[in-house]
């Protein structure tokens, strides 16, 4: 453990995951209610909010700061992905000097194996993400299975940005059985709406600024989107990123929210969702929007 201070206020800090169950056994009574919020770093307002509601509906909150390398599948992604601890620090200690923080090493989580398990998330790991990017689920589903078993949290706090990563969350812990509430938190975003992320952080200013075209083309599908076909709306999307030589369109799928199959035709007792994934030059940035 490592306390780490602050204008005189520490902080736990763990970077192995023994000295961080050893102490949060000194911590749990029969009653108290662990909240955790996993996360790769680099934090923006999002984050600060998964904290604070845990921080509101738990007696203590734990928080991950791992970049899981085997959830991605481009090294060069991985390589440029920002590593920020301490002004990661800086910004949960102005939150809170209760959060404890583990920021293990890849050895401490993989043990010298850093390899992922393979899953079987009913399906929802082949669309979308799951077909763009092969073997990231598998990696989602072994970093967030072994937090859980290190941490033991009562509740766990995911963002929506990440829809299909949430709802595989929620189908891991079904799978498993494993003790923990899955809280899905609403997106955060930018005064330009563009939805935070920490990849943010890699676009320049004038990308940063024009990133705003991908919630403006998700809000003016779901504008359309009643009176219009599946198809016709994923033309819509298609044609808006056509001519911008500045933003690649990766996909932009329409889907069932409960299944995240797409569909070519509409019902009245479903939710649907539209998921986009976007490159600005070499960074890919991705959103999410209801459509009912």
């Amino acid at each position: 453990m490592f306390a780490l201070n602050f204008n005189n206020t520490a902080m736990h800090i763990f970077y192995g995951k023994v000295a961080l169950i050893a102490y949060l056994k000194t911590i749990k009574t029969a009653n108290s209610t662990i909240g955790f919020v996993p996360t790769m770093g680099a934090l923006h307002q999002g984050h600060l909010a998964l904290m604070q509601r845990s921080l509101k509906e738990n007696d203590d909150t734990v928080v991950s700061i791992f970049v899981n390398p085997t959830q991605f599948n481009n090294p060069e992604d991985l390589e440029k992905y920002p590593r920020t601890l301490e002004e990661d620090v800086k910004k949960m200690r102005g939150l809170s000097d209760k959060i404890i923080l583990y920021a293990p090493s890849v050895d401490d989580i993989y043990e010298g194996q850093t390899i992922s398990q393979s899953f079987d998330f009913d399906g929802l790991e082949n669309q979308m993400e799951g077909k763009f990017r092969p073997g990231h689920f598998n990696g989602v589903g072994t970093i967030v299975k072994r937090l859980f078993e290190i941490v033991t949290p009562t509740n766990a706090y995911f963002g929506e940005k990440d829809f299909q990563q949430l709802q595989i969350v929620k189908k891991l812990v079904e799978k498993n059985n494993l003790p923990v509430n899955i809280v899905g938190c609403p997106i955060f975003r930018e005064d330009n709406l563009l939805a935070m992320s920490s990849r943010n952080e890699r676009l320049t200013a004038e990308e940063r600024k024009e990133a705003s075209i991908i919630y403006k083309v998700l809000t003016e599908a779901k504008e359309i989107f009643p009176n219009s076909t599946p198809e016709e709306t994923i033309k819509f999307v298609e044609d808006s990123f056509k001519d911008n030589e500045r933003f690649d369109l990766e996909y932009f799928v329409i889907a069932d929210e409960s299944t995240l199959l797409p569909i070519d035709h509409k019902t009245n007792d479903k939710k649907y969702r539209a998921f986009i994934a976007v490159f600005v030059n070499s960074i890919r940035l991705i959103d999410t929007i209801s459509l009912n």
